[in-house]
């Protein structure tokens, strides 16, 4: 049953012709040449067949091809692919060139935060006959880098599915984004008894700084200080008068009792504080929101 279904659609959009009568039609496949020192395709599937295309198709040894019959509610896969691609592609996003065999990849116009909608990538790979890959929502990307990539599956798909992907692809402005990142101005805060009486070189400092400098920011100042909920608590409010948008610290989120940078955070009027992340590393990560007495109406804290 399979093999008679998937012969009758396939006779459905496909016919064998003489090659003298191939002009203006739409080849159903490649056609590759062999000659010394090459063999390759000397016919992309969707070309239409040339007057001067005659000729060097039957010295390749065609005498018949296959064609296209493609009806009004037909599309092909290279016209579907640029429909899909053109929907599903919101601000930040590009197309990464011609399609190829009914694809097309997307690449990063700018660098910045790729934003998939997944409920709609979703919806939009439930119609069948149409898909679209991504890389996780919610990373960094960098400018031209690939992003995803859209693809009609059939050679020939009938419009009104194309129609319905656009549909949703379009939601929001295009289901795939990339937005523009913020460009911090970070306060770091190394702190650790071992850093600050230097009986220990700091690792963390370089480390946080050339991760800055990828995702655009700067470190506006650096401080160090011991392990201490005074003096940790002092060494914050500093850097947020200096004009930091974003605290950075580093060490002190364990178990230990000299672990005290979170009760230094609470010190300062801190919300939304969340200490533990289920990721390794970093479950003993926190974040929190300060908007202290001092900083509210300057702007400074988010």
């Amino acid at each position: 049953m399979c093999d008679e279904y998937l012969k009758t659609e396939r006779e459905k959009t496909t016919r064998t012709v003489p090659v003298a009568e191939a002009v203006g039609r739409v080849l159903a496949h490649d056609i590759t040449e062999v000659r010394p020192g090459f063999k390759g395709r000397a016919f992309k599937k969707g070309h239409v067949v040339r007057e001067e295309d005659v000729e060097r198709l039957m010295l390749l040894g065609k005498e018949n091809l296959y064609v296209l019959s493609l009806g009004e509610d037909d599309m092909h896969e290279d016209e579907a692919a640029y429909a899909l691609a053109s929907a599903l592609m919101g601000e930040g996003v590009e197309a990464g060139g011609e399609p190829k065999e009914g694809k097309i990849n997307f690449l990063a116009a700018r660098d910045g935060l790729l934003k998939v909608d997944r409920a709609g990538l979703l919806e939009f790979n439930m119609l069948g006959e149409v898909m679209c890959a991504t890389r996780h929502g919610n990373t960094l990307v960098k400018k031209g880098q690939t992003v995803g990539a859209v693809r009609a599956i059939p050679l020939v798909v009938k419009r009104d599915v194309i129609e319905k992907a656009a549909v949703i692809a379009r939601r929001g402005g295009g289901l795939i984004r990339i937005k523009e990142t913020r460009r911090p101005s970070a306060g770091l805060l190394i702190t650790g008894n071992e850093i600050f009486h230097k009986r220990k070189k700091d690792s963390f400092g370089p480390v946080i700084r050339r991760k800055m400098e990828e995702c655009g920011g700067r470190i506006i100042k650096t401080l160090y200080a011991p392990d201490d909920e005074a003096l940790i608590a002092a060494g914050l409010k500093e850097l947020i008068e200096a004009g930091a948008d974003l605290l950075i610290t580093t060490g002190g989120m364990s178990v230990d009792p000299d672990d005290v940078t979170r009760f230094a955070v609470e010190r300062l009027c801190a919300r939304d504080m969340t200490y533990g992340s289920a990721v390794l590393p970093g479950s003993m990560f926190l974040v929190a929101y300060i908007d202290p007495p001092w900083a509210v109406g300057q702007g400074r804290i988010p």
